[in-house]
């Protein structure tokens, strides 16, 4: 039997559906690109891929790393024990956010600095050039 990209198509959409994730969110937490994530999930480009590639998708949507390649080939997907899922923890969730947010201040902080730096110039450096 040949690869059914349309099958895997389908169980990813659903999949998503299912999990309510989206396509950039698949991408991030598979490693991915979304562009081949669209790909994939579209069936438009059938060709054969990384096998790297399925396992990654198949963790992020929480399956047994061979579940994408066995419905590709028409098999039975493996099972996965709940147990055995990573646990994902909150503390790095968290302590992203607060990155984002430092990041997103530091460069706030480095606008208005620039902003202060043209209002305050050396007044002797007006006179000057006058």
């Amino acid at each position: 039997m040949g690869a059914d990209w349309s099958a895997v198509a389908r169980a990813m959409n659903g999949r998503t559906r299912e999990l309510s994730m989206k396509q950039r969110e698949l991408s991030e937490k598979s490693g991915v690109s979304l562009a081949i994530v669209r790909e994939v999930q579209q069936a438009r480009i059938r060709r054969r891929r990384n096998p790297r590639t399925l396992e990654a998708l198949s963790s992020a949507l929480e399956w047994h790393p061979r579940h994408l390649s066995a419905v590709l080939n028409g098999e039975e997907p493996p099972r996965v024990e709940r147990s055995a899922l990573p646990v994902e923890d909150p503390m790095i969730q968290l302590m992203t956010i607060v990155i984002r947010e430092i990041r997103g201040l530091r460069a706030q902080i480095g606008v208005l600095s620039n902003r202060l730096d043209g209002r305050f110039a050396d007044p002797r450096q007006d006179n000057e050039a006058e």
